[in-house]
Order: C-alpha cells, then structure tokens, then sequence
C-alpha cells in the first residue's frame, strides 16, 4: 500500500522534472471528482513539485476551462474537435471495455490516446509529458475503501474558493436558486424517487425562483429528471451549448441564492462558489467517503454551508405534504 503511494509520487516526480509541457488528462470522466479531487490534485501537483502553471497544458470537455484558470496556462476542449454525440458514444465503450462499466479512469486506453494526438497536434507539444487522471486515482483509491485515513487526500490536494460572475445575456430571475438533478447511483431513476423529487422542488418553488440545469447531453449513463409544468421554475436548456455547457451551469449557480441537486457532480462545486448547497441523495453506498471529505475541505477553506438531505426520509416521513402545509399556513390571509 505505502509502496505504491511512494511509487506514484516518484512517477510525478519524474514528469515534474525539465521544461517540456505537461497534458493534465485528458479528462473523461465524472464532473465531481473533477472538481472534488483532480484540479485540487494537480493545484497539489504543481506545488509539490514547483512545476510552472505555464507548462501545463489541461484537457477536458463542455467549457470547464475557467476552474482551470489557475492550475493550466493552456486549455484544450474536447467538444472542439469530438463532437458530444460522438464523446457520449466512445466515452461509454472506454467504460465497458477499460473500466467495466465504471465511471473512473484507472488505465490508459485508446480514447486517451486518441485525444493525446489531438491535443499535441493542436498545441504543438509534441514532446509533451502526459499527467494521467490514473495516478490520481491510483493514490486515493485506498482513502475511498476505506483502508487509508482523510489525511492521505487532504495532503494530496490544494483547494480554494471560486469567483464568477453572472453568465449575461440569459435571461435570469433576479433570484433564484439553482437546481440540477439526475439519475445515478444515488438517486436511481424510479417512479417514487421522480415525484419526490418535483415535490421538493414545488416547495423551494413555492419560496424562490428555481432555474433547472438539465441540459439534454448524452455525454455518460446520467439523465436528468425534468421539472416540467412546475409552477415558477425554468431552465436554461435553450440557452446552453454543448461546448461550454459546465461554464455556463457553473456561472448560473455563481448567480444563484442557493443550489440543490442531486450528491455529486456539481454539489462539490457550488459551496465553493460560495453558494449554500443541499445535495440530495437515496442510496449512500458509494457517497460517505467523499461527503467526509468534501465537508473537511469546505470547513478548512471557508466554503459556503454544505448539507445533505436523504430523499428517503422526506419519502416515509411525507415531510413534503408537511413542509406545503406550511408554507401554505405561512402566507398572509
């Protein structure tokens, strides 16, 4: 175990080594632990090593360059040369074939050399090292099973607070509160997890504008639950393009009085942005580790308030039928 951590350090230690540019990715793989852990990581990596930020060259998809301002002098966008649709489409066989239908990048295979040849054709970094998200996920796979304390990742991480300004030119209620919500492992796609769902959202409706974040991309195996004839909410479907779709939903949740949304992907980002975060689960299985984490990381760096809330007990409880009654009792006669 504490072998392979020494041998993963003296890799990057390697790659750290000279003047010639260094491809961070590319990155195919979950939004949340792109945020939660890779960029932190490489903010880490650079640190560690005293690798000049110019050298670095980021590789990932849907207009995330801005949460690479810091760590990455370039940055390439996949959808700039694969089209979503065609990503969506190889990005699975890369899961089936290399991951066994899993979402993580624990090996090099051939969509990442495919994009490595993309991105050194169109930088001109022939030469260039390539940082893999696999040592990434090969040093902290031990914290996540549970066989490794939080310092091993917290260590090995760099994280800091997040500034954006209001996406313009989108037409936005003054205030809201952003919501994204899709299936997955921990909120499984059912008949009683989708009403409970609208209404959770009705009854933060009721108080507030809410802004959906459904895009309608086939990029992975998530979908996202819709909210359609719910009184005082929209979306910004219409208003998203693919290729930088992420920039967009990250500078909708900037703007926003709070965000809620399913525990993972963009819930790791918003208490950053300093935006209060409720992130909703019903099956925790794979979550306790990263809520753990992320909840130390957001104390130690002054993050805006973080909670959780499982949909099961708002199920059993009726607290929606209650939490209605409420508001309803609450509104002047």
């Amino acid at each position: 175990m504490f072998r392979d951590e020494w041998r993963i350090e003296r890799e990057l230690a390697v790659l750290a080594r000279g003047r010639r540019p260094i491809v961070a990715g590319p990155w195919l793989s979950e939004v949340g632990f792109e945020v939660l852990y890779w960029i932190p990581f490489l903010r880490w990596f650079e640190d560690r090593y005293r690798v000049d930020r110019e050298r670095v060259i980021a590789v990932s998809r849907g207009g995330a360059s801005s949460w690479y301002a810091d760590v990455a002098g370039a940055y390439v966008d996949i959808f700039d040369h694969l089209d979503p649709e065609t990503f969506g489409r190889r990005n699975a066989e890369r899961r089936d074939v290399d991951e066994s239908g899993g979402q993580k990048q624990t090996m090099h295979g051939p969509l990442d050399d495919e994009v490595l040849q993309i991105v050194r054709r169109s930088v001109g970094a022939d030469n260039a090292a390539v940082c893999h998200p696999q040592l990434m996920y090969r040093l902290f796979n031990q914290f996540w099973l549970g066989n490794r304390p939080l310092d091993l990742v917290m260590s090995h991480t760099r994280h800091r607070l997040l500034e954006m300004s209001r996406p313009a030119g989108v037409p936005l209620p003054e205030r809201y509160v952003a919501a994204k919500f899709y299936t997955g492992t921990a909120l499984p796609d059912s008949p009683d997890h989708r009403r409970a769902l609208r209404d959770l959202i009705s009854v933060v409706a009721r108080r507030m504008p809410v802004v959906v974040l459904d895009t309608g991309l086939k990029t992975d195996e998530h979908e996202d639950y819709l909210f359609h004839g719910l009184s005082n909410v929209c979306s910004v479907r219409a208003q998203l393009d693919p290729r930088t779709n992420l920039d967009m939903q990250t500078a909708v949740i900037s703007g926003s009085r709070g965000f809620i949304g399913t525990c993972g992907s963009l819930a790791w980002l918003a208490p950053m942005l300093g935006i209060d975060t409720v992130a909703v689960y019903a099956n925790d299985r794979f979550l306790a580790s990263h809520i753990f984490f992320a909840t130390h990381v957001y104390r130690q760096n002054g993050a805006a308030r973080f909670d959780t809330l499982d949909l099961r007990g708002v199920m059993d409880l009726d607290l929606m039928e209650a939490s209605e009654s409420m508001v309803a009792a609450s509104r002047p006669q």
